[in-house]
């Protein structure tokens, strides 16, 4: 019988199958996107290091117009971590980031709950109103602040002398350190609130319901919920909010230059700034870069920290 089997194996013609072809690569996709990559590094990767370059040169105005810059390695960075003034407005500028960013995670977190718990219209109004915000230009949102607080014709004055606090009439807003430190954080916050609440909302109703109800059969209250379900679900969520949230605020200008050009004083006086007075001001680009190098590599390092942080947090959970 195996004999038999054998012979009849023997005797079948061979497969016509081919043989499995070799998969050709196709460049094509590649060859599409090469434009986009190229102009994307080209506008993201010259600009800096431009500046690194600048950073590391004797360049003011007179080596701008000439074009005869020369090397001094690291003089410059030496020259500005040598000033106290720089140190001063580092400090001002973690304060400044500080408080921002919590403004903004705790009032984004809490329009992003009352979102979940609203309606469909009333949602969509919301929404709505968070969307206009988000949209409106920065310089236009800077000039509405600014006629809000003027000293006479302000509606904050008119509105605080009306319900009689008296003090307030004429009240130079501007002309005071903490009040006007006070109004860039409003208009900062103001500005932010809506990306971070709609994307925790977007990010909240993804959670499935059934842990909800569990918790609520097992008598948790609300803030038991969110600590036990909604943050820990979201916290990789909330720690990339929160880092866009610090690269936002800290590379926040045209909003203090247009309202208070860092004044008065120094008062409002943050990275950015500073290094746009150094640069324009004194005309000393090459200070002016290291500043704005020097600001990139504190906010690397901070966000370097807050991940490993995080994920640690994410190893012990």
């Amino acid at each position: 019988m195996t004999t038999t089997l054998t012979r009849a194996a023997r005797r079948r013609p061979p497969s016509t199958t081919p043989p499995p072809r070799r998969r050709r690569t196709s460049w094509w996709p590649y060859l599409l996107i090469a434009p986009t990559v190229l102009a994307t590094g080209f506008l993201l990767l010259y600009p800096l290091a431009r500046n690194v370059l600048i950073s590391v040169q004797e360049f003011g105005l007179p080596q701008l117009v000439r074009g005869d810059a020369r090397f001094v390695g690291l003089a410059n960075y030496a020259g500005v971590l040598g000033d106290p003034e720089f140190w001063a407005v580092v400090r001002r500028t973690l304060v400044f980031t500080a408080i921002n960013v919590v403004l903004i995670m705790v009032l984004s977190t809490s329009v992003a709950l009352l979102l979940v718990r609203l309606g469909k219209w009333a949602r969509l109004l919301v929404m709505s109103g968070l969307v206009l915000v988000w949209a409106t230009p920065v310089i236009a949102a800077t000039t509405v602040f600014q006629w809000l607080f003027q000293s006479r014709l302000g509606v904050v004055n008119w509105a605080l002398v009306e319900l009689g606090f008296d003090g307030y009439r004429d009240y130079a807003w501007f002309a005071d350190g903490p009040a006007t430190f006070a109004i860039l954080v409003a208009l900062i916050v103001w500005q932010s609130v809506p990306f971070a609440a709609l994307s925790l909302y977007a990010a909240m109703v993804t959670i499935p319901s059934d842990l909800y109800e569990a918790a609520r059969m097992d008598g948790a209250g609300a803030w038991r919920v969110f600590s036990a379900i909604t943050f820990p679900v979201l916290r990789a969520m909330f720690g990339l909010i929160t880092c866009l949230e610090v690269i936002w605020v800290v590379k926040a200008f045209v909003q203090i230059w247009v309202i208070s050009q860092g004044g008065p004083g120094r008062a409002t006086t943050t990275l950015p700034v500073y290094a746009f007075q150094v640069a324009q001001s004194l005309q000393r680009y090459d200070l002016g870069a290291a500043v704005s190098m020097l600001m990139v590599l504190l906010l690397v390092l901070a966000l370097l920290a807050y991940f490993r942080q995080m994920y640690r947090q994410e190893e012990l959970s």
